[in-house]
């Protein structure tokens, strides 16, 4: 019987590695399609690796707690079916844009230069398993409509199960010639929207590389004395430590302060905390209040919404907001937060609660902790006035909250100032000064300041 080679699968754009948490299956197992394999840690995600294929495990190559390239074979697995004068099929263990996808009914014959490029096209496409792509063939169904069928599998993957549902429900001669003239028109009008979107890549150069082996050299030599103790740096940690290395060296950091009375806002989040968990679910923290203030700095602003490649300035469209998220194993990641700009304060609420209990569980995905345009931290959480935070590549400004406490100060009235006690919070904008200059900071820190300050329903 043929044998299928199950690889380590690229769950994300810049992760190159990652570890094997633990195993769902032994040598000796029988597997169907979908079935989980085994569960990887990222420096980004932890997700649970499907199987895109049906049969036998015959060899499971690493162990868990290994660490593992992106590509590299890590189990192999006997088809179910196959007969023995097949070759054997490798694939990522979960489908990745860098994966070949075979094209259906596809002749080994010279190809044209049109024949090349798409090709080469179908290779950017999305995967497919052996079972789905020679049941495909087998009923006709070509490339192009195959790519059509919506998929309801790992990250969007066409199962075999979506494919004989398709075959089932297949329209008719007369229907598929009207739904073709629909479906051209559609797709058409979602390329050119597509289209619209698009952007000029980010700089790959400014994205840090990822944690290797070689251990970075000190200025200082350290010297290690009787009695302290070395301890190894994890997989994520070194990914931090090298990923704020590079941005300092990256952004020449600039960082203004501002002091805000987020009294009105205290007093109206206590009064209305306890009815909003019960309508949404959650806890309303300032969190969802300060990233709407964030986003409508953002508008007036949209420079320190960009990114740098070479001496040009990409300005994005799009506001998503990275949110901090300090891990109990000591490392922290940021889950994004997608047009944030089209949230209300519950939708954000709900939004980022999601989204930090995920974190703290390990089940982020990729999707999750990609594409962000601005970052937030909050030092408040463990009681600091302010920080003066590091930009989270490839963005040009992160903000950094501080914790909420009561301080006199003085206040004018129509009677002359008198001192009251207010509640008061710092803000620290860190910025790129490629980028941002005192002015462009100074103004979109005051933004956020004044929305907080002068926060209506």
């Amino acid at each position: 019987m043929a044998k299928f080679e199950i690889k380590m699968p690229k769950l994300g754009e810049s992760i190159t590695e990652g570890t094997i948490v633990s195993w769902s299956v032994k040598v000796g197992d029988t597997i169907q399609e979908d079935d989980v394999l085994f569960e990887v840690n990222t420096a980004k995600v932890s997700a649970e690796i499907p199987s895109p294929v049906s049969g036998k495990i015959l060899e499971i190559l690493f162990s868990e707690g290994d660490t593992v390239a992106v590509g590299t074979v890590v189990a192999i697995v006997e088809l179910e079916g196959e007969s023995e004068g097949e070759s054997s099929e490798t694939t990522d263990a979960a489908p990745d844009n860098s994966s070949a996808s075979a094209e259906v009914g596809a002749k080994d014959e010279p190809q044209s230069p049109a024949d090349e490029k798409k090709k080469a096209k179908a290779e950017d496409s999305r995967w497919y398993s052996p079972v789905v792509l020679n049941k495909a063939k087998a009923a006709g169904v070509s490339q192009e409509k195959l790519d059509e069928i919506p998929g309801t599998g790992y990250m969007g993957r066409l199962t075999k199960r979506n494919l004989e549902d398709f075959l089932e429900n297949r329209p008719t001669v007369s229907s598929a010639a009207t739904q073709s003239v629909n479906t051209a028109g559609s797709t058409a009008t979602a390329k050119k929207a597509q289209e619209s979107q698009v952007s000029t890549p980010v700089a790959g150069s400014q994205k840090p590389s990822p944690a290797t082996d070689e251990r970075p050299v000190n200025a200082v030599p350290v010297v290690v004395s009787e009695g302290d103790e070395v301890i190894a740096m994890d997989y994520v940690r070194r990914i931090i430590a090298d990923r704020m290395v590079a941005s300092k060296k990256i952004s020449p950091h600039v960082t203004n302060v501002v002091e805000v009375d987020m009294t009105r806002l205290v007093k109206w989040r206590s009064e209305h905390k306890e009815e909003f968990r019960k309508r949404e679910g959650v806890s309303l923290t300032y969190m969802p209040f300060i990233t709407e203030a964030v986003v409508n700095a953002l508008k007036a602003f949209p420079r320190v919404n960009s990114s740098v490649e070479g001496y040009n300035i990409i300005q994005k469209k799009r506001i998503n907001v990275g949110i901090a998220v300090s891990l109990d194993n000591g490392n922290l990641i940021v889950p994004v937060v997608k047009n944030a700009d089209k949230l209300n304060i519950s939708g954000l609420a709900t939004s980022i609660a999601s989204l930090a209990d995920k974190a703290r569980k390990g089940k982020l995905a990729a999707d999750d902790i990609e594409g962000g345009t601005f970052t937030i931290t909050n030092f408040g959480t463990f009681k600091s006035l302010f920080g003066t935070p590091i930009i989270n590549q490839p963005e040009v400004a992160i903000l950094g909250v501080g914790t909420i406490e009561k301080r006199p100060a003085i206040i004018e009235t129509p009677d002359g100032d008198v001192i009251a006690i207010r509640q008061k919070m710092y803000l620290s904008l860190s910025y790129d000064h490629r980028v941002i200059d005192g002015s462009l900071g100074g103004n979109f820190l005051k933004a956020v300041a004044d929305y907080l300050e002068n926060w209506n329903e």
